[in-house]
């Protein structure tokens, strides 16, 4: 369209409606396919008989492009047209969702995935980006409240959803799911929606940045995942590993030299937000690492139907959704500190809870061994979201509100990143050893052994090899299963570690009272 998008104060209604149709519906792609894929990956891995390694690719590939590009996309958006960007992630995003659905194999589907982090680089920071731009101030707040309860409501649905689909051997639904809402997004945009106004100068696109940002995270998850496999000290782990902290380093120095830079360095010289940084990077690294596993234990080793899994996951969104508010409200009275020792604490205790349940009963036993732990998840992140994101923003000013809420969403992505590819590459060592000391009774012909532990990068899918003797199959298989309660133990307590770690830096670096 020729016309350009007015002033926000002057946005006709039906425009209003237009844009935030299509941002929930964009957001949504994004929300679904993040909360119901976990859900699914133990029948995709089923179907595709993939390694753990692959596994975490097929999480990762998605994530690690979207962590390092989703600042430049942010900065195209400004710089192309927010609304002609927006509609580039839309339909980029929905023909990667259709190759994930068509995939024929795991190495299609990691290539395809990645595809997808770059539509959602593109596509996610133009979501709010255009609401604010259409409302106004007096109506801004409300259409962001319902951006809000949308996104909120395809969260809570998501693990529902994917194991619905699962359950039915339809996981590749997940994927197609997307093409309707991408096809209703850019209709609105095209036909309702007006291009964006004139912009002003033109910011330079830090390329670079980009770049260098890119291959530190792929350098540093490719060296972490290959090292379960290959060990610590093959070639290629140590070159990846290397090429990953190199990268990292230059990016650091580029973005410190750079006049534009993506990531603007200056911001951490004031201490809450460099702290409140560091809470987010361990807090959503234990989530990232963690959540991944979860819902693998139920399905694979607790005997959970995929739809139940998803079920199981309810508790934590809903908590979230209800404590979030109230506890935003509650920080801007007292400051941020209370909640961001007491959040992330909850937190801790939550992931040490779930490291009691060995083999259970299943899902008769959910609400006595899993339900608890989530339910203090669920109440720990509902106390931290809204403070830790309130004093992010704070931190930095108003001018520059935008600019530090980007950043510490990217913060966010990247440690989920690299938690799942430091903790995936303990587990598969951890599994590995682990079963190796409960079948060691068994006296099992080496044959054997070597074929089990040659089938243990299937982690919790590990099937008993045809070497073994039918008579010791049951043995073996409760030896797999105890093996991974292992391994997910360590996880767990890994993210204990790091939940509580947050709290601590909350409690010793941030200061007690809000600042006038």
């Amino acid at each position: 369209m020729d016309s350009q998008l007015p002033a926000a104060a002057g946005t006709p209604a039906g425009v209003e409606r237009a844009v935030l149709i299509a941002a929930i519906l964009a957001s949504s792609m994004a929300f679904i396919d993040s909360t119901a894929l976990n859900v699914a990956l133990p029948a995709l891995q089923a179907d595709f008989h993939l390694a753990a390694p692959d596994l975490l690719w097929v999480v990762n590939a998605y994530a690690l492009v979207l962590a390092a590009l989703i600042l430049a996309g942010g900065a195209l958006g400004d710089q192309w047209g927010r609304k002609r960007v927006f509609m580039a992630g839309i339909g980029l995003f929905a023909l990667m969702s259709l190759a994930c659905g068509l995939a024929p194999g795991g190495g299609w589907l990691i290539a395809a995935r990645a595809g997808q982090g770059l539509g959602g680089a593109l596509m996610v920071p133009g979501s709010l980006a255009l609401i604010a731009a259409a409302f106004d101030g007096a109506r801004r707040g409300q259409a962001i409240g319902t951006w809000g309860a949308f996104s909120t409501l395809t969260t809570i649905l998501g693990p529902v959803l994917g194991g619905g689909l699962a359950g039915a051997g339809w996981w590749r639904a997940i994927f197609f799911i997307n093409l309707p809402l991408a096809g209703a997004a850019l209709a609105l945009l095209y036909w309702r929606v007006p291009a964006d106004a004139a912009p002003g100068p033109r910011a330079r696109i830090d390329g670079p940045g980009a770049a260098l940002a890119t291959v530190a995270l792929a350098g540093l998850t490719y060296g972490c995942t290959t090292a379960a496999t290959a060990g610590w000290t093959a070639l290629p782990v140590l070159v990846a590993l290397g090429g990953g902290i190199g990268a990292g380093v230059a990016f650091v120095v580029v973005e410190a030299r750079t006049p534009q830079p993506m990531l603007p360095l200056d911001l951490f010289r004031e201490r809450t937000f460099s702290v409140t940084n560091l809470i987010t990077l361990f807090l959503y690294a234990a989530l990232g690492g963690a959540l991944v596993f979860l819902p693998l234990n139920l399905v694979q080793v607790q005997g959970y139907p995929a739809a139940l899994a998803g079920f199981a996951l309810v508790p934590f969104a809903l908590l979230l959704t209800l404590i979030s508010r109230p506890a935003g409200r509650w920080a801007d009275r007292v400051g941020p500190r209370p909640a961001l020792i007491g959040g992330p604490g909850l937190v801790g205790l939550g992931f040490a809870a779930l490291a009691l349940p060995g083999l259970t009963a299943g899902p008769a036993a959910y609400w006595t061994s899993y339900f608890p732990a989530i339910v203090l998840l669920g109440l720990g992140m509902g106390l931290t979201v809204a403070p830790l994101t309130t004093a992010v923003m704070s931190a930095a000013g108003a001018d520059r509100a935008g600019v530090a809420s980007g950043v510490n969403n990217a913060v966010a992505r990247s440690a989920g990143v690299l938690a799942v590819a430091v903790l995936g590459a303990l587990v598969l060592i951890w599994f590995r050893d682990a079963l190796a000391a409960r079948t060691a009774g068994l006296d099992l012909p080496a044959a054997a052994a070597t074929a089990l532990q040659q089938a243990a990068a299937q982690l919790g899918n590990t099937a008993v090899p045809d070497a073994v003797a039918p008579a010791a199959h049951p043995a073996v298989a409760g030896a797999i299963r105890l093996a991974f309660i292992d391994a997910f133990r360590l996880v767990v307590a890994c993210a204990a570690g790091l939940a509580w770690l947050s709290a601590t830096l909350a409690a010793l670096l941030l200061p007690r009272r809000p600042a006038k």
